[in-house]
């Protein structure tokens, strides 16, 4: 899938981030999901690569592709909060990257949201837990075409990568103090189509989902159609089309649900900078919170 050339975001001044959000249309398409801010969510630089190397702790993940199949090991990040009070726990933030983000160096998918989410001031008013799994080249979060504007079913097995997606939140789970009932989920673009596949794989796990420019199963969402979703693509979006998005929140909405949807009038396929970048779409992700088991 192509990617925007944009700038990597740890190599430049946030005035160029401001620049770039303030030049993005903000109207929305017929919908009760205001539009995001020009204004930036944070107002300190971004870290440098290296700084982000020592932000996020490397770690691995064994997986079995198949039963009898030779285990195979998973890179993964993970930042934690500046500070951790004793007894506490903290919000995980899942974050899927997109395509141009593959690899085996485990730090390029660290562009963007975990870029901007690990800036000083955004660390001290959102202090959480954010996983960052890379996916291999050539694979996907979720085995679909994504150019295709009809939907492909959910397949009945999640692929090799999403296995280790899991695997890695359920490692994340025993080793860090993390708050259960605020488990978060997001991702751009293959990203965003790995969002909708995992939330509808385990809608039970998540406090609040924000798939970014991709798409899902329109079979699965009753089973999602409980969970908090704020969805945005660009009407101009020439890599995944629009029509992915708009028909999963009409599907949602057929099923007695009430997602937030911002379609960008004028935005191609980077809608996740006007997104990730709006203060308050940062605050309403972090305002959910699942009731607590037996409640």
């Amino acid at each position: 899938m192509p990617r925007p050339a944009l700038m990597k975001s740890w190599r430049y001044p946030l005035a160029l981030g401001v620049l770039l959000a303030a030049a993005v249309p903000n109207t929305t398409r017929g919908d009760d999901a205001a539009a995001p801010q020009e204004k930036p969510a944070v107002a300190d630089e971004s870290p440098t690569s290296d700084q982000l190397d020592k932000l996020y702790e490397a770690r691995t993940v064994r997986v079995a592709p198949a039963k009898d199949a030779e285990p195979v090991d998973f890179a993964y990040r993970l930042l934690k909060p500046a500070a951790i009070a004793s007894g506490a726990r903290y919000p995980l933030v899942i974050f899927l990257h997109g395509a141009g983000e593959r690899g085996n160096d485990n730090l390029n998918q660290l562009e963007y949201f975990p870029t901007w989410i690990a800036q000083p001031s955004a660390r001290q008013a959102h202090p959480c837990f954010v996983l960052a799994p890379q996916c291999r080249d050539d694979q996907k979060w979720a085995d679909v075409d994504w150019s295709k504007i009809e939907s492909t079913p959910l397949s009945a097995t999640p692929t090799v990568d999403m296995l280790a997606v899991i695997a890695a939140l359920e490692d994340t789970l025993k080793r860090e103090s993390v708050d259960p009932t605020r488990i978060y989920l997001t991702g751009l673009s293959m990203g965003g189509y790995g969002s909708w596949d995992l939330a509808a794989r385990m809608p039970e796990r998540f406090a609040a989902v924000i798939p970014i420019c991709g798409g899902g199963d329109e079979a699965t969402a009753a089973k999602i159609k409980d969970l908090p979703i704020w969805c945005f693509h660009g009407d101009a979006d020439t890599a995944v089309p629009v029509e992915r998005s708009r028909t999963m929140i009409e599907a949602l909405r057929v099923a007695g649900g009430t997602p937030k949807y911002s379609e960008l009038s004028g935005v191609g396929h980077d809608s996740w900078t006007p997104a990730y970048r709006d203060p308050d779409v940062l605050a309403w992700l972090f305002a959910h919170k699942k009731p607590a088991k037996g409640k």
